[in-house]
């Protein structure tokens, strides 16, 4: 079997007897699970964010065993097991990667994406949108989108033209906004997180990560300025806009030695 299969069986049992005899384990199902998993993952791209790579293999642990949750659940339902679900990913790879199992040539990543799509269409998907999960995060959601409808040549041609499209939209908010329509500003405005998104993708950059990294930047710039007020015997709800300027400048200059 190989240390892997031992490794899987272990996992395996464990789930089987935690499933038996755990009081937690008996009374998840599903629709209780899928929040947790949720957190997991988040949890992963915690990890990846910050390059730990023992974090990784912990967390990657903890989705695995979600997935081995799901199949012990599929199976008592009679519906599938941890084998139906591994057969049908390796199904699923062969299919979709003729250019190894099969005869198709391939030049680039680009036309194994246009072929991946394709072949999705074959399968029975009726639109090539199919596959975007309609719970991911809005901006991951809009990269996937355009992503995809990319593949069947439903793009700009040009980098500038998006950014065209951008100042287009950001005028039209203007515009929404000038007439104080609350409707179509949230409208305007979403038009224009979408073309920044596609924006960023013909820069090669990822919306989420990027958008991530700010979020965490302007955290430790904003707890390093309550930190520094607190060493002045200041509270930040107590000062003016001047002086909590004053702090951010501080914040900054302090993270950045």
């Amino acid at each position: 079997m190989g240390k892997k299969g031992e490794a899987f069986e272990r996992l395996l049992k464990i789930m089987d007897e935690l499933r038996e005899k755990c009081p937690w384990d008996k009374k998840q199902t599903m629709d209780s699970l899928k929040k947790l998993t949720i957190e997991e993952m988040y949890e992963l791209l915690d990890e990846i964010n910050i390059g730990n790579l023992e974090g990784i293999k912990e967390e990657l642990g903890d989705i695995l065993l979600h997935i081995v949750f799901y199949a012990r659940i599929g199976s008592e339902k009679k519906a599938f097991d941890i084998e139906g679900v591994i057969d049908t990913v390796c199904d699923k790879l062969i299919e979709r990667h003729p250019h190894i199992y099969g005869d198709v040539s391939v030049s680039d990543e680009n036309e194994v994406k246009q072929n991946w799509e394709q072949i999705k269409l074959k399968s029975g998907k009726k639109s090539i949108l199919d596959g975007v999960p309609n719970s991911l995060p809005a901006i991951i959601k809009s990269y996937r989108i355009q992503e995809k409808v990319a593949q069947v040549g439903f793009d700009w041609s040009e980098k500038e033209e998006v950014w065209n499209k951008v100042d287009e939209e950001i005028n039209e908010f203007k515009e929404a906004q000038a007439e104080e329509s609350p409707a179509e500003m949230e409208e305007e405005f979403g038009d224009l997180l979408f073309s920044l998104v596609n924006y960023s993708r013909f820069c090669d950059i990822d919306p989420e990560a990027a958008l991530s990294k700010a979020n965490t930047k302007f955290i430790n710039r904003f707890q390093k300025m309550e930190e520094l007020a607190k060493e002045d015997n200041n509270k930040l709800d107590k000062m003016t806009l001047t002086e909590l300027d004053e702090y951010w400048e501080k914040a900054k200059l302090t993270l950045a030695k």
